[in-house]
C-alpha cells in the first residue's frame, strides 16, 4: 500500500472559482502561493514562490467558495496530482506559447489561518482559525 500527503501553508492567490460535476459534485479550485526567503552563499535575498492550484470537493469546496478570499492565508493537506502521463507536474502550453506548469493538491483538509477580515484590511480581530473539514473527492470526479 502507498500513502501520500502533503501540507502546505500561504496565501491565496486569488477567489475561489466554483462548479459542478456532471453528477452534481460541488468543485471549487484557488491558487495559493508558498513564499521562500533566504540568503545566498553571495550574502543577497532570495526570494522564491511556489505556486499550487488546490481543489475542494463536495461540502468542502462550498465552504471554501463562500470564505476563502484572496490574500488570506490558509493551510491545506491533501494530495498532490500529477499528470496522467508523466507523474509530475501538470505541464500545458500557455495563451502566450511559453510552456507552463502546475503543482496541483487535491485537498483533504483546508483550514482558516487568518479571517475574512485579515485579508480585506478589516478589523483584524481575534478570530479562531475555522476548518473546511476533512472531506476527498472520488478520483473519478477530478475534471482534468
Amino acid at each position: 500500500m502507498s500513502y501520500q500527503t502533503i501540507i502546505i501553508a500561504g496565501n491565496v492567490g486569488k477567489d475561489p472559482e466554483m462548479r459542478y460535476t456532471p453528477s452534481g459534485q460541488a468543485v471549487t479550485s484557488f491558487s495559493v502561493a508558498v513564499n521562500e526567503s533566504y540568503t545566498n552563499n553571495n550574502g543577497e535575498k532570495v526570494k522564491k514562490t511556489i505556486w499550487f492550484r488546490i481543489t475542494a470537493w463536495g461540502k468542502q469546496a462550498e465552504i471554501c467558495n463562500q470564505y476563502v478570499k484572496k490574500g488570506q492565508m490558509i493551510l491545506v493537506e491533501g494530495r498532490m496530482t500529477g499528470d496522467q502521463n508523466t507523474g509530475g507536474p501538470r505541464v500545458w502550453t500557455g495563451q502566450d506559447g511559453q510552456p507552463r506548469a502546475s503543482f496541483e493538491i487535491s485537498a483533504n483538509i483546508v483550514r482558516f489561518l487568518s479571517s475574512r477580515h485579515d485579508s480585506d484590511g478589516g478589523d483584524g480581530g481575534s478570530h479562531a482559525p475555522m476548518d473546511a473539514g476533512e472531506m476527498s473527492a472520488p478520483a473519478d470526479e477530478i475534471p482534468f
